[in-house]
């Protein structure tokens, strides 16, 4: 019976370690935002293993593609956890191998609602040549070399940024776009701009 109850509490300790350590009581996603579950949208579960990971930076992406007015956010997160999920060919003639989930962690629609996407426990995927492991990643929806932020985007950005920060203790200059660390326009030179203003956000914070 004691090896038991031993083995009982080292299982559990060792599943509280894959927890993301909030540094303080800060909301996940500020009040005001409107705020999607994986339940609430239908996710799957992951098809393929993880990687654990600690969060230490942050990290904004755009989704490359045009805004969407008239589709849901849950019937946006399924279609794009069916195409992370599967073999499918990318916009440069490459194939994508099949990802385990959606490659990030939270989704920023184009009416500002965001969705929860990949498990912040674990590491997202990406098409380029960098590791993001302790990236916690956030994808806005749209194309910012082409088309512009909506003002719903940009006042849940202003909130969610420095929440997220603040609550996993990363510092503003570890606050980056994805071009910061791979060869691709991403998250887009309208919303790349914003970053500095973010940062100025995460030091008031």
């Amino acid at each position: 019976m004691k090896k038991i109850l031993i083995l009982v509490c080292a299982l559990a300790g060792l599943m509280g370690c894959q927890k993301p350590v909030a540094t303080s009581n800060t909301p996940l996603i500020p009040e005001g935002i409107t705020f999607l579950s994986r339940e609430e949208w239908g996710a799957n579960d992951p098809v393929l293993p993880m990687r654990p990971h600690k969060l230490t930076r942050l990290t904004i992406h755009h989704t490359g593609v045009p805004q969407l007015f008239d589709r849901s956010l849950a019937e946006k997160l399924r279609n794009l956890q069916k195409f992370s999920q599967g073999e499918n060919p990318l916009a440069d003639g490459r194939m994508k191998p099949a990802w385990a989930d959606v490659p990030y962690h939270l989704y920023v629609d184009v009416h500002g609602a965001v969705g929860e996407a990949r498990d912040l426990n674990y590491a997202g995927d990406s098409n380029t040549s960098y590791d993001p492991a302790g990236h916690l990643l956030v994808v806005v929806e749209g194309n910012f070399e082409k088309e512009a932020i909506t003002p719903a985007q940009l006042e849940t950005l202003e909130k969610l940024v420095p929440a997220l920060a603040k609550r996993f203790a990363i510092p503003a200059d570890s606050l980056g776009g994805h071009k910061d660390f791979a060869q691709t326009t991403c998250p887009g030179k309208g919303l790349y701009e914003e970053l500095p203003r973010y940062r100025q956000l995460i030091k008031a914070n």
